[in-house]
């Protein structure tokens, strides 16, 4: 194992990778790009292939650490940072996505931007020079994946849209003909479009337990007839534009799920924007209702999982290398085609 680098004139931060070369796990010295010429050449090699795990900032109170992110406050905002770890089944697997915190931090700046007009969002900055001091050591490995964002409440509701019959929508619907007490047309197949979208909400689980989908009336007796409204239609809005701009790229929007907070009694769009962690996405060249189609997000990582027949309980089993390699260009592939960047 390689072992550190250590500078006894300084104290440095630290931080936990995976090497996509030996898998293994380092917690290792982060260092400024002026200290690299005392690493090894193993040593850099290693970070090159480096998959964020988790942070660890010194001069920040310990995060809160999420399924995907790890959350800093500071005295006016907060530090979300997009690791590269992956869930499934709200178990996250001990293996990461190479550059997956980077794809899902761009796709919620595109779209944060994009769909402003509609509601305004947590979005501060992401340049690290407009952090807090603590964050300055850790710059190479701050950016591009990491939002300085405003402090709000989160709603205690999950809001999704669902464009299409898919996933347990479907399974709901071949069981009452309803997705969350909503009636739908007889005779619709798996995958097929909806005469208009519908709002589906969901709780918001504690970690390691599954939401549940809930009627719209537990969401106006959870937050108030009238906030559930303006999160009903706002949803439904930002679905609508998303879908009709992913369209013109190539794309359709099955479902998506949004969160929100309130500041200062201001409805605030947070968390994440149309990821692939968040969102289905289909191409529209391959789309045939009637059948599950290949969705551009994790869906790989679920298929294998799913042939294991794994318990769904942790601890998860590792992923395979070619699971990893195909997951991590099915991310970047669908950054690419909406937003035109690249990580």
């Amino acid at each position: 194992m390689l072992r550190p680098y250590k500078d006894e004139t300084a104290p440095l931060p630290l931080l936990t990778i995976r090497c996509r070369s030996c898998r293994e796990q380092i917690e290792f010295l982060y260092l400024p790009i002026d200290r690299t010429k005392k690493l090894t050449k193993e040593r850099i090699a290693c970070m090159s292939n480096a998959i964020v795990m988790t942070t660890d900032i010194a001069g920040l109170l310990q995060p809160r650490r999420g399924k995907v992110r790890d959350i800093y406050e500071t005295e006016d905002a907060l530090l979300i940072v997009a690791t590269d770890r992956v869930s499934a089944f709200d178990v996250v697997l001990p293996d990461g996505i190479p550059g997956k915190g980077r794809v899902l931090t761009q796709v919620s700046r595109f779209w944060f931007n994009y769909l402003s007009y509609i509601i305004p969002n947590h979005l501060l900055s992401m340049n690290v020079d407009d952090f807090p001091t603590p964050c300055q050591p850790y710059r190479e490995m701050l950016t591009g994946r990491s939002m300085l964002v405003k402090k709000a409440e989160p709603l205690p509701v999950e809001c999704i849209v669902r464009g299409y019959l898919a996933g347990s929508g479907w399974q709901e619907y071949r069981a009452t003909k309803s997705v969350c007490g909503i009636a739908l047309p007889a005779g619709l197949r798996e995958s097929e479009r909806l005469p208009e979208p519908i709002f589906t909400p969901s709780t918001k689980a504690p970690a390691g337990q599954h939401d549940e989908n809930i009627p719209f009336a537990e969401v106006e007796r959870l937050i108030g007839s009238s906030l559930a409204r303006q999160v009903r239609e706002v949803s439904l809005a930002l679905y609508k534009a998303a879908h009709a701009f992913a369209e013109m790229k190539g794309f359709f929007l099955a479902d998506t799920k949004f969160e929100f907070g309130q500041r200062d009694g201001q409805l605030l769009w947070i968390d994440e924007a149309f990821t692939p962690d968040s969102s289905r996405f289909w191409r529209t060249a391959t789309y045939q209702a009637g059948a599950s189609q290949e969705s551009y997000d994790k869906q790989i990582i679920r298929n294998y999982l799913i042939e294991l027949k794994w318990d769904r309980r942790p601890p998860a089993p590792h992923l395979p290398p070619e699971i990893i390699a195909q997951a991590a260009a099915r991310y970047q592939e669908i950054t690419a085609h909406l937003t035109g960047e690249t990580k």
